[in-house]
């Protein structure tokens, strides 16, 4: 079974904001894109790696088979991988 891996979200200066937890930064992105960031740029903790992903959150019809509390519209997050860039320094 894959380990869990923490993803820093860092802003456009470069500061890390938060930090997303997945076991594929994929996962950590659709996370930060469902709370609303549409540049994440994910740096893994331990690396230099910094994944790159463009993002945004849709409002979509609730699936069948959904719970009766679930309201019908419900947001769904989506995410495009741009790339990787490494840092010089953490």
């Amino acid at each position: 079974m894959a380990e869990m891996r923490n993803f820093a979200l860092r802003d456009v200066q470069g500061n890390e904001i938060g930090v997303f937890t997945g076991k594929s930064p994929r996962q950590a992105a659709l996370k930060a894109a469902n709370r609303g960031y549409t540049e994440i740029k994910l740096r893994e903790r331990g690396t230099k790696k910094v994944h790159i992903f463009s993002g945004e959150r849709v409002q979509v019809d609730k699936p069948q088979g959904a719970p009766a509390w679930m309201p019908d519209k419900i947001w769904k997050p989506k995410v495009k991988k741009i790339g990787i860039e490494k840092l010089d320094e953490v």
